[in-house]
């Protein structure tokens, strides 16, 4: 069986907007979709509110969101197997545990409990920092969240953590039947001096030069696997992040690769991850390359 597409879901706004984006995706690639609600709320079972009346166990409130997400998507995308799941445990430790068999993982951009002037939630950034599958936070304005650009954005790295990556962006731009803006952002180090090129050495040709054969090496097994693939290269001068997040405006999804090392358990997201996460004006995609 096809893995699912798995989606965290808590009856926030930002939940039910990732449950429209991910019943698109599931139908794009033909994937089931699996909403999952976690909370540890035993905690709070047996708490009386003032007045005397008896509140819903939170079993019983997350089994209503649950149940009132999976017929919303069944709504939108009755061709789509769909299923939901109570989990009484910690949201970033389910969701990352459902994303050892799972097509990608899709959240929200700010939960129920977070904070109102917090620009991404700490589960969607603990997720998006720790998954070994990839994870989309969905974000951004309405244009980007309904697709109407009909381009996808990839944030090319290194070749060494973006070949998967621009693997999914090509096969996203291609379920999708749209084309693939391919970016590589570079910068002349500002201490560089002329004696480390030689006389005549034009370095800003050199540095772009540069960007552009990381970007081909970057793009080639993906490319060429996908040939039917609209592909357009850029190098763009300046900050990687703001190159990004400019381009993201005009962008159905961004996406970037992440380095997932063995054996390291703390957060793995560079600036760049942080800023469209936070920031970027269309869904983002986090891709990881097991290192």
């Amino acid at each position: 069986m096809e893995l699912p597409l798995v989606v965290g879901v808590d009856g926030s706004e930002s939940s039910l907007a990732a449950v429209d984006w991910a019943a698109d995706e599931a139908a794009r690639h033909h994937r089931p979709l699996r909403l999952v609600y976690a909370s540890l709320w035993e905690r709070y079972e047996g708490a009386v509110p003032s007045g005397g009346l008896t509140r819903p166990s939170g079993q019983v409130v997350a089994e209503n969101i649950v149940g009132a997400a999976v017929e919303r998507a069944r709504r939108a995308v009755p061709e789509v197997p769909v299923s939901g799941e109570v989990v009484p445990e910690d949201a970033a430790d389910a969701l990352l545990r459902e994303g050892h068999n799972a097509f990608a993982l899709v959240t929200g951009c700010r939960g129920r409990s977070e904070l109102a002037g917090l620009l991404l939630g700490s589960v969607g950034l603990t997720v998006a920092a720790r998954a070994h599958c990839p994870v989309i936070v969905v974000r951004g304005d309405k244009a980007g969240l309904e697709g109407t650009h009909e381009r996808i954005l990839l944030g090319a790295g290194e070749p060494a953590t973006s070949g998967e990556a621009a693997r999914f962006a090509v096969r996203e731009a291609e379920a999708r039947g749209c084309g693939l803006d391919a970016v590589r952002a570079w910068r002349c180090p500002e201490r560089e001096s002329a004696a480390e090129f030689g006389a005549g050495t034009d370095q800003t040709r050199y540095h772009e030069q540069r960007a552009s054969a990381l970007l081909d090496a970057v793009l080639h097994d993906a490319a060429a696997d996908h040939p039917a693939v609209r592909v357009r290269r850029f190098t763009v001068e300046g900050p990687a992040r703001q190159v990004l997040l400019n381009r993201s405006a005009a962008a159905d999804l961004v996406v970037i690769g992440a380095r997932r090392r063995h054996g390291h358990f703390g957060l793995q997201l560079g600036r760049v991850g942080h800023a469209l996460l936070h920031h970027a004006e269309c869904p983002v995609a986090v891709v990881p390359q097991q290192m």
